[in-house]
């Protein structure tokens, strides 16, 4: 079981992790006024971070079920890329709408 709850979180990172850099690379993307690509980008970073919150919630109801998730350091490491991915998602989708708004001017 600690395996699995290991390879759980170590899935949360890497989905989290995903779901950043390809906020990152559309925010580049539309400084380069690559809007139709920067939205792709977040198309997929929104999937990114579905498949996040898809281990995210094995988690929850693995707790909410009476078994509690152990607090570990690696833990405390995945939701911290799991609030930065969301973050950075959030500003991002911000970012592109106003250089697109701006590149219409």
């Amino acid at each position: 079981m600690e395996n699995e709850m290991e390879i759980t979180i170590a899935e949360l990172i890497v989905h989290a992790g995903d779901a950043r850099s390809l906020a990152i690379q559309a925010i580049r993307l539309g400084r380069k006024g690559e809007f139709e690509e920067a939205e792709r980008l977040l198309g997929e970073c929104d999937e990114a971070m579905a498949r996040g919150h898809e281990q995210q919630t094995k988690l929850i109801f693995s707790e909410a079920g009476g078994s509690p998730v152990p607090l570990s350091l690696l833990m405390v490491h995945a939701q911290d890329h799991v609030m930065n991915a969301m973050t950075v998602r959030d500003m991002a989708v911000e970012m592109v709408a106003m250089m697109k708004e701006l590149a219409q001017r």
